[in-house]
């Protein structure tokens, strides 16, 4: 073992210090971008069977073993945990931006004022009707079906305050659950969201710990109408805003959805964008790091 090790101190240089650089930056990105998720725990295990592989190189029975695991423990990532590696991989890619042509349509993702307006209008009235909602709007790319604990029932039905009102009726069968907007559409209704572990959310309702959690695994925006007191909150990020008017909702979304969607627009020239991350990185701590404090008061919303 000594020996072994000796050797190959010995045949160590400047391109064996570059080589173990990298992999250890690789397997720092990879703990990084999974230290929230679920696929987390797996990818540290990995790590560990990596480490027991390279350790093991003068026992050739345990390091076929290790080997084998390896491989299957790969797979395995690859198959149940899809989504957490494919926003890996597009946080990578994030690192390079290419410049593309004018679309003549790329304008027509701008927030529909209309449907805003039908939205907000059906906020208002179930609020002022104490009617629970839960209402989920989806980023440009649809939510994976696998992040819900229940996919509910698929509509893909124009956005209308009729229908949502209808849909939140305590004498329907979708009312428990929330319902999925994508654009214009309402994608499914019914879906049963993944609830929020943070410690300050145990004292939330149900529908706000719902949106709180489904906030914090995705990137989209979830209304909730409280059916106690009536409230309207808006989560994002795993964070709530609460106590706002339709007006206020209303400002709120279109501010959202117009930033993200100038974002996707505007696409910069062909170049290296680590600068530019590093930046947008920054500003997203700085961000979070004040939202914290509106999250750490929700402590007094009874339950529902």
């Amino acid at each position: 073992m000594l020996a072994a090790i000796w050797a190959w101190l010995q045949q160590f240089n400047l391109l064996s210090l570059l080589d173990w650089a990298l992999a250890v930056l690789l397997l720092a990105l990879a703990l990084y971008y999974t230290r929230e998720s679920r696929a987390g725990v797996l990818v540290r295990g990995f790590i560990l069977l990596l480490v027991l592989f390279l350790v093991t190189t003068p026992l050739p029975l345990v390091n076929l073993i290790l080997d084998r695991l390896l491989v299957g423990t790969a797979v395995a990532m690859g198959v149940l945990f899809q989504p957490e590696f494919r926003r890996l991989l597009e946080q990578l890619a994030k690192f390079i931006y290419i410049e593309g042509p004018d679309n003549p349509g790329q304008h027509e993702d701008d927030p529909d004022e209309k449907l805003l307006e039908e939205l907000v209008q059906a906020v208002r009235e179930l609020s002022q009707n104490r009617t629970g909602a839960l209402i989920v709007i989806e980023p440009d790319q649809p939510i994976d079906s696998r992040v819900f604990t229940d996919k509910g029932v698929l509509l893909q039905a124009r956005v209308s305050r009729e229908l949502l009102q209808t849909i939140f009726q305590t004498s329907t069968l979708l009312h428990d659950g929330a319902v999925i907007i994508h654009r214009d559409r309402i994608r499914s209704a019914g879906v049963i969201l993944p609830v929020s572990k943070q410690g300050a959310s145990r004292q939330l309702g149900t529908r706000h710990r719902a949106a709180m959690g489904i906030t914090e695994q995705t990137n989209c925006l979830c209304i909730v109408v409280s059916e106690e007191t009536g409230s309207i909150s808006l989560a994002e990020g795993g964070c709530l805003k609460r106590l706002l008017n339709s007006a206020k909702l209303k400002e709120l979304l279109v501010e959202r959805l117009r930033a993200s969607r100038s974002t996707k627009r505007e696409v910069p020239p062909k170049r290296f964008g680590l600068q530019s991350w590093l930046q947008d990185r920054l500003r997203r701590w700085w961000g979070s790091r004040q939202d914290l404090l509106p999250c750490k008061s929700e402590k007094t919303l009874p339950k529902e």
